[in-house]
């Protein structure tokens, strides 16, 4: 069994901005009216992030370009660098596309994370989703489970921290040996009594991991 997992979810956790809210203000305003009725649930979390990616009718060029001027937390790589180099393993966890994840860490020079998310792909103009009922992690909201990859790992590593900052992240986080909450998914926790470190940032993060001897002082 390995030693040690960093588990983060990407939208609004590494980057700054969730992609969807970028193509929503950039190329498709009418996106606000379905981002209520999403947030009303009366439309699945897959759905309204299939509808928004293929509204952006873009080239390819222009969509990468996007991706690259998206702002993330500008301490994940520097801690991305640390765990690996301090016999852990990253990986990346989340309910968007990998289309857009795998720019970003090609862009920051980011290698050798694994990530789970929902298969995007460029095609006519448009960012398209391949979500698979047959994948060992589908889920019928989210497209992936987060809560069955966290498990998966368990399996593997002898210890899983994950960090996190909305809805979706508040299922898996029950299963994390150590969970990290940003922003809204702290008092989400609180409210399901589940126990977490509220930080704010990567740098954070790493602060604990350091006070708890996870990562060596100077990493």
């Amino acid at each position: 069994m390995k030693k040690w997992a960093f588990v983060s979810d990407f939208d609004g956790t590494i980057s700054k901005q969730d992609f969807y809210w970028l193509v929503i203000e950039k190329y498709f305003p009418e996106g606000r009216e379905l981002f209520k009725d999403w947030k009303a649930e009366k439309v699945k979390d897959i759905d309204f992030l299939s509808h928004v990616f293929k509204s952006i009718n873009q080239t390819e060029e222009q969509i990468i370009q996007d991706i690259y001027d998206m702002a993330i937390d500008s301490h994940v790589p520097a801690f991305i660098r640390s765990v690996q180099n301090n016999g852990g393993d990253f990986y990346v966890l989340s309910a968007g596309t990998d289309y857009y994840i795998k720019h970003t860490l090609k862009k920051y020079g980011i290698t050798d994370v694994p990530v789970f998310s929902n298969e995007g792909y460029y095609h006519e103009r448009n960012v398209h989703m391949n979500v698979k009922e047959s994948n060992w992690h589908f889920h019928e909201r989210y497209g992936i489970d987060k809560s069955k990859v966290i498990m998966k790992l368990k399996e593997q590593y002898e210890t899983v921290d994950f960090v996190g900052d909305s809805e979706p992240d508040s299922h898996p986080a029950a299963y994390a040996d150590t969970t990290y909450a940003i922003g809204a998914l702290q008092d989400i926790l609180k409210e399901r009594h589940v126990t977490y470190v509220p930080v704010s940032s990567f740098d954070d993060v790493k602060k604990h991991l350091i006070e708890n001897k996870k990562l060596p002082k100077g990493s």
